[in-house]
């Protein structure tokens, strides 16, 4: 160091300054000689979600925090543990690019993205610092929301509902408005006998044969319409959760709702469907969104190269996580389409879609499930209470996702029994991941 400060200068480096510089370096961790040496889950219950949150342990006593997709199972995590034990967690891209064949579109990529918001969480914490400095520093300092908010049959009640969200300080709705609203109404549906209103959860929008009648067209527009009696037409309204029907239908019902300015129709037909999207997105002048459950970005930079939606929605805990996500974001901004974030889970998710929107330039807004939930902000500490502000975030600027559990509450809802228990039953399930010859 003496010698140092010769070169420097004493005028300009002190020698009890250089001898300082070693004291103000984190070095709780050797971040080159971390090692994986476990991961365990804990399994929240009604948050109002099931969330499954994962701990992967290391060889230095730091650890990461990632989570599950809401509706998927702890097991999508702990397939991977052979895979991962022994890796580096900083070395989050390799590990990633190791496991990414085990994820899927929907609910099964909650296990691949579940492992990667840990291994941010974890290089956080190693090296001192946010996920969204890693990840190239913010474009803000505050997230905006909009929160789910429960539906209701009659539009009075549900554009009351809404109107206490703006009250709460939220700048962006969103309501389900789905064909259940008509389901006893003679003349607004058109359907074979014995389908149901929901045409069957696992057949596509376009085979159950399901179409909307211009009456049916007109009440659902009419209860948007009340509803923006009470919430006005300042603030951005969103559409959900239509139901199961043609894309005639969808057209129909678009130029129906255009006099109530949507701020976007999402989901109108299953997002693997390119070229309906885009003749829907063609015939309408409302935005088109779609994404929750697609799995990487290909898919992502598919429908927006082909400008068949206005904005993409990806579910951090499906899409790929943190690093895939702004990837998806940087990548559809090349074709002028916007990206909004579905989320519904703990704040360990919720902190990294944080992190991933303040690093996004055409980030939208972040769905939140859980404003109504009273205990769910308590299950982390670390972060500006209550999570969920007059509608914002509050990007956090400690090392990693920033929070750390509060075990007490934790334990106080759990889905099932045991608290981050060892799983050594994951730990040798080997195979030959080799996709090629």
């Amino acid at each position: 160091m003496k010698g140092i400060a010769g070169v420097l200068g004493a005028s300009f480096w002190a020698e009890e300054t250089l001898e300082a510089v070693p004291q103000n370096v984190n070095t709780h961790s050797k971040p080159s000689e971390l090692k994986i040496t476990d991961l365990r889950v804990a399994t929240i219950a009604r948050a109002p979600m099931t969330c499954p949150i994962i701990r992967i342990d290391t060889n230095q006593g730091i650890y990461g925090l990632g989570e599950v997709r809401d509706g998927a199972n702890k097991v999508y995590a702990l397939g991977l543990k052979s895979r991962i034990l022994g890796e580096n967690p900083c070395n989050i891209d390799k590990i990633f690019r190791k496991i990414k064949q085990f994820g899927g579109h929907a609910r099964q990529g909650g296990g691949v993205c579940a492992i990667e918001m840990a291994l941010w969480d974890l290089a956080g914490k190693a090296y001192n610092v946010p996920v969204y400095q890693m990840l190239g520093g913010k474009f803000r300092d505050k997230i905006r929301c909009y929160a789910d908010t429960t539906e209701s049959h009659d539009p009075k009640i549900y554009g009351e509902r809404l109107k206490k969200r703006k009250e709460q300080g939220f700048t962006w709705l969103k309501m389900d408005l789905g064909i259940d609203l008509m389901e006893d109404v003679p003349g607004a549906i058109t359907r074979p006998e014995g389908v149901s209103v929901g045409g069957g959860d696992r057949v596509e929008h376009m085979f159950t044969g399901i179409e909307l009648t211009p009456k049916g067209c007109e009440i659902m527009a009419n209860f948007m319409g009340t509803v923006r009696e009470y919430v006005g037409y300042d603030i951005p309204l969103s559409c959900d959760h239509f139901g199961h029907i043609g894309v005639k239908s969808c057209i129909r019902l678009a130029h129906a709702l255009e006099r109530y300015n949507p701020a976007w129709l999402e989901d109108m037909v299953p997002w693997q469907h390119t070229d309906l999207l885009k003749e829907i997105k063609q015939h309408i002048n409302v935005p088109l969104l779609t994404g929750e459950d697609i799995y990487l970005k290909e898919p992502f930079i598919e429908l927006a190269r082909n400008h068949a939606v206005d904005i993409l929605h990806p579910d951090l805990a499906t899409s790929g996580g943190i690093l895939e996500t702004k990837k998806i974001g940087d990548a559809i901004q090349e074709h002028g389409v916007a990206m909004a974030m579905h989320f519904a889970g703990s704040p360990v998710s919720c902190m990294a879609n944080v992190h991933c929107a303040a690093a996004t330039e055409n980030f939208l807004v972040l769905e939140n499930h859980s404003v109504d939930v009273p205990w769910w902000n308590d299950l982390v500490e670390g972060v500006e209470k209550p999570i969920v502000n007059h509608g914002f975030i509050t990007v956090p600027d400690k090392p990693g996702l920033g929070v750390v559990l509060n075990d007490e509450v934790m334990k106080q809802h759990l889905l099932e029994p045991g608290y981050f228990e060892p799983t050594p039953e994951w730990n040798n399930i080997r195979a030959n991941d080799r996709l090629w010859s």
